[in-house]
């Protein structure tokens, strides 16, 4: 699936986060979205994502060079972010049953094996409250790459992870990439996005 950006801008009250960005981010690549904290890099992925609206220009999904409802392009998504809220009263087990309610899981994954991949077999039936914050980053990893979708956000990826989770984190994603799945991943941290094949600095539609 492609997203392309006509004269996109997004603004709050009276000043602009960013302007007339024109560009494609094409399926089967991976993008990083760069810029300082504050820059919009996190408003643009919400934008993207469907979770705000632009203030002018348009977005169009494309799959397989045909249009993509606007309406239904939410099926294709999966995101990841210190923002996105994790129902805490769940077991890890609820999560996962819930989650996979909306969304399909990769081929050959199943939530054993995802809980296998984030090590935590003895944590299966306890409360996310009771989780530390690193684990719920993993958690909220894990779901979002092991989900069945085109579009794949990841924002601030290696947010409360430590050097060991860092690790875990690009192996996961490397694992999950496929031919036909358009990640984009908000960063500005080098060691998130080193596998990245283009870089969008968002600095430049100021």
């Amino acid at each position: 699936m492609n997203i392309t950006l006509q004269n996109l801008g997004r603004r709050f009250n009276q000043e602009w986060i960013f302007k007339g960005i024109d560009y494609t981010f094409s399926s089967n690549q991976s993008y990083a979205i760069l810029g300082p904290n504050g820059s919009g890099k996190s408003t643009l992925i919400k934008v993207l994502a469907g979770q705000l609206t632009p203030s002018e220009g348009k977005i169009i999904f494309t799959k397989e060079s045909t249009t993509v409802d606007i309406e239904s392009v939410y099926k294709n998504i999966s995101i990841a972010a210190p923002y996105i809220e994790l129902i805490e009263e769940f077991t890890l087990n609820e999560l996962f049953k819930f989650h996979f309610e909306f969304k399909n899981y990769l081929p050959n994954f199943d939530s054993k094996k995802i809980i296998e991949i984030l090590g935590m077999e003895k944590s299966a039936n306890k409360s996310l409250k009771f989780f530390s914050s690193g684990m719920k980053q993993r958690v909220k990893l894990a779901l979002a790459c092991c989900s069945e979708s085109r579009l794949l956000f990841l924002d601030e990826p290696t947010s409360n992870l430590d050097t060991s989770g860092e690790q875990w984190y690009l192996d996961l994603v490397k694992s999950t990439l496929s031919s036909d799945r358009l990640l984009i991943i908000g960063s500005n941290q080098e060691k998130e996005y080193t596998f990245c094949d283009q870089t969008f600095s968002i600095t430049s539609y100021k």
